[in-house]
């Protein structure tokens, strides 16, 4: 299938962005991050950019007419044109139907299931060095000595994104949030699950057959 649009959906932890990496390799279509290019827009100043910038410097959140607003100007850029992937986008279901109003549509979406138990296990075990930033992970890859990282031996902390309390707030904005938009695409018709099948590749390999490749 050509010219393929997509959306990732799935909780904070679930691996959107890694898949979104090589599902772009393999179709040769950009992943639109919402936060890659909302910093984008507001680095380049463009106009729906200094709008965000305002809202952002005044420590609020972003209105939905303003991001969608971004993403409309960036899907509208000749590399989209054979599809796209979007990571981040839409949150909630006001942002889904204004995508649809403007005539944004999906060949599939792709809805990543990893349990809350899980998602938590994976985020509070990271670790990163306080000096070069390398990432670790207590059970998938542990430093060799706790708490020192490998390469400069800086010592090694976790991150208040990855705490319990922000990982356990932030899964339950997702399921209040972001959650019904899988009604939302079933009932569109183009909500496709992805189990948890284990490894990357393996969640990889599933999406490709979902996707008919």
């Amino acid at each position: 299938m050509e010219h393929m649009k997509l959306i990732l959906l799935g909780p904070p932890g679930a691996g959107k962005g890694t898949q979104a990496e090589l599902i772009s390799k393999r179709l040769g279509i950009p992943t639109i991050s919402t936060g890659n290019i909302l910093r984008a827009a507001v680095k380049d100043g463009t106009p729906i950019g200094l709008q965000a910038k305002a809202f952002m410097d005044a420590g609020k959140l972003v209105p939905d007419d303003v991001i969608l607003g971004i993403v409309e100007e960036r899907l509208s850029q000749p590399d989209c044109a054979k599809g796209y992937i979007l990571d981040g986008v839409p949150r909630t279901i006001a942002q889904a139907e204004s995508l649809n109003k403007a005539g944004v549509v999906f060949d599939a979406v792709l809805s990543i299931e990893v349990l809350d138990e899980e998602i938590e296990q994976r985020m509070t075990g990271r670790r990163t060095c306080t000096r070069c930033g390398a990432s670790y992970h207590l059970t998938t890859k542990p430093p060799l000595k706790p708490g020192v990282c490998d390469t400069c031996g800086s010592e090694l902390i976790q991150r208040e994104d990855d705490k319990l309390e922000t990982v356990a707030r932030r899964l339950e904005v997702y399921r209040k949030e972001t959650e019904p938009l899988k009604n939302y695409y079933t009932k569109h018709g183009n909500l496709k699950t992805i189990p948890n099948v284990g490894s990357i590749e393996a969640v990889n390999q599933e999406i490709m057959k979902v996707l008919g490749q």
